[in-house]
């Protein structure tokens, strides 16, 4: 596995992420969804729970 990534483009900022994230790597800034790469633990939730495919590993 690797970090999480998010397409900025495609990214909503509806929030599913930060909430399903176990380490709380996550955080929305400017509408858009943040990956703390140094947090995240690479466990690939975030990439499954997101409803616009934005988030990638």
């Amino acid at each position: 596995m690797a970090k999480a990534v998010v397409d900025q483009d495609t990214c909503v900022g509806c929030e599913s992420c930060v909430g399903a994230c176990p380490v709380s790597a996550i955080a929305v800034d400017g509408g858009k969804a943040k990956v703390d790469a140094d947090a995240c633990v690479e466990c690939g939730t975030c990439v499954s729970t997101c409803p616009v495919s934005a988030i990638s590993q």
